[in-house]
């Protein structure tokens, strides 16, 4: 248990800097313009209009970096400083999201997968702490139906770090795309390229450290199971 402790303080210091990371980049390569002038909004545009894509929206939304693209409306929504920025992070961004939309247009597997997950993650979310809570405290009483709440809750919480381990090709792979365009579109060039990759990189950062703490979590659970049940 002391060694879980020990991950679990790590993977809290690591998503600390990670987020502290990805601040200060935002705050670095926003002050890197756009050499076109393009704001967030038009980069998307236009990377969805040279992909043939024409029946997706991009719209505004409110938050710092609540970037995001839903499939089942077809709608990129861009935080209010990547959709009025004419600087290198906010096409980073919106070339990103761009990328998701793309995967949605070509079938793209891991990106299917993580969106049949959905429903069950919602409902996890919801749930699972009530679930896993019951379970252990059922267990604590020697209710022998606690250990089958548990394990339901443990079932359930494992859905969620499937998913955050899928989300990692599908965030992976939404930077290549749209690293890629923004390249060969020339909106970036080879004096502000690496700060887009550079951009891209840290938030990738935020997905790794989000996938291994839901591991973690999900394997403290386990062994309070295999410990409570034994």
């Amino acid at each position: 248990m002391a060694a879980y402790w020990i991950l679990f303080i790590g993977i809290a210091v690591a998503s600390w800097l990670v987020s502290s990371n990805l601040k200060s980049k935002e705050k670095k390569y926003s002050q890197i313009p756009l050499e076109n002038g393009m704001r967030g909004k038009e980069v998307a545009e236009k990377m969805l209009h040279d992909n043939g894509l024409y029946d997706v929206k991009v719209t505004v939304t409110g938050g710092f970096l609540t970037d995001n693209y839903n499939p089942a409306n077809k709608t990129i929504s861009l935080s209010k400083d990547i959709y009025l920025g004419e600087n290198v992070f906010a096409a980073a961004v919106a070339a990103h999201e761009t990328g998701h939309a793309l995967q949605h247009a070509t079938a793209y597997a891991p990106l299917k997968m993580r969106s049949a997950l959905v429903p069950v993650v919602s409902f996890s979310s919801q749930w699972v702490t009530w679930i896993l809570l019951a379970g252990m405290v059922l267990m604590g009483t020697g209710a022998k139906i606690g250990t089958s709440i548990l394990l339901g809750g443990i079932v359930l919480f494992a859905m969620t770090t499937l998913f955050s381990f899928i989300t990692l090709p599908v965030e992976i792979n939404a930077s290549m795309r749209g690293l890629k365009w923004l390249n060969s579109a020339g909106i970036t060039n080879s004096r502000n390229h690496t700060a887009a990759e550079g951009a891209l990189k840290a938030a990738a950062y935020t997905y790794v450290v989000a996938a291994l703490s839901s591991l973690a979590t999900l394997l403290y659970y386990i062994m309070i199971f295999l410990g409570r049940r034994n």
